[in-house]
């Protein structure tokens, strides 16, 4: 069945003088219309160059960019990779929108909330700045902010961290698209309202029918929101499947051990957190073999040298479960102490 974005081999690089940066590579993901993607993994994973590279952000004259992103439109699909320059502008903001991780950086200092919701309306709809103001008043309530119509007037540095993200979501919504793009959406915001703002994007998704990719660094946030999760690593994405099979069996060692340095409050202390021994490899000189066999502690429980010499490929271990790893579903299992049908 086709979904209305399908992200298939995409591949980002940047040349640089030190070398060749595969900030992504060879990602394949799709999600429906009212469906929530969850895209995991460490700062550098390669997770928000994927999603910059279907907004069509990256300068295309400094960036290396292969495979596909088809926006499937009911004009007909286009492909976001390849497709002009003015082309993919047209459907920024309109039809596809992005959520940026610095609500502070992203809003412009000099300009009020409201000329810039209004400005953003006003590249797609003919009115008044009046009009615009009045349009951008009622997204701010839209998205919970009071004493809308007077906020309006008000600049980035007025609001709260919480606020300012919520000034973020009514510009990326204020046109209605079908795909909504949110990168680190909570971060630098205390754990209340947090789950504020996830709310809200629930509540608008469902509203809107919307398309919504949430990219993160924290398994925990997406636990209640997402519909599906893959998780990156070394530019590459190891694991991927529906949110449950994720958290209850889950089938790769990075995946695992995310999942272990998560606290749970229905295991307080019975167990100790667990950290991510060693760093993310260089996205330059990535290691051969498995780009996660220098972390992980299941390296000694696969035959020969295999996960220091050879690429795993992406093979479905189980319905519609995929993942990077030569151990078996019944070795990934017995070693991390989850149960295969739990």
């Amino acid at each position: 069945m086709t979904k209305f974005l399908e992200v298939k081999n995409l591949s980002v690089s940047f040349p640089t003088e030190d070398g060749l940066v595969k900030a992504s590579n060879d990602v394949s993901y799709s999600v429906d219309l009212g469906k929530t993607l969850a895209i995991v993994g460490e700062s550098g994973s390669g997770k928000s160059v994927s999603n910059l590279a279907i907004m069509g952000l990256h300068n295309r004259a400094t960036t290396q960019i292969s495979g596909s992103a088809f926006l499937n439109l009911d004009e007909g699909p286009i492909d976001v990779i390849t497709a002009p320059e003015e082309t993919v502008r047209r459907l920024r903001g309109k039809v596809m929108s992005m959520i940026f991780q610095d609500p502070m950086s992203a809003l412009h200092p000099y300009f009020s909330v409201g000329n810039q919701i209004a400005e953003a309306w006003s590249l797609y709809n003919e009115g008044s700045k009046r009009d615009g103001m009045k349009r951008a008043a009622e997204m701010l309530d839209l998205v919970g902010i009071p004493s809308a119509a007077d906020r309006v007037k008000d600049y980035p540095h007025q609001f709260s961290g919480g606020m300012r993200q919520r000034v973020m979501i009514a510009m990326a919504l204020v046109n209605n698209p079908k795909l909504l793009i949110a990168d680190e959406p909570t971060t630098a915001l205390d754990v209340t309202v947090q789950s504020q703002i996830l709310k809200l994007i629930q509540e608008i998704q469902k509203e809107f029918n919307m398309a919504v990719i949430l990219i993160t660094h924290d398994l925990g946030v997406v636990a209640e929101v997402a519909d599906n999760v893959c998780v990156m690593y070394g530019g590459k994405i190891v694991e991927t499947s529906a949110i449950d099979e994720i958290f209850y069996r889950s089938q790769h060692p990075y995946t695992t051990a995310l999942l272990d340095s998560i606290p749970r409050v229905d295991k307080f202390g019975s167990h100790r957190l667990k950290a991510i021994s060693g760093q993310p490899p260089s996205l330059i000189g990535l290691p051969k073999g498995c780009s996660f066999a220098p972390r992980c502690q299941f390296v000694s429980h696969v035959a020969g040298s295999r996960c220091t010499t050879e690429d795993p490929e992406l093979t479905e271990k189980a319905k519609d479960h995929f993942a990077r790893c030569f151990l078996s579903t019944e070795q990934i299992h017995t070693l991390t102490g989850r149960s295969v049908t739990a």
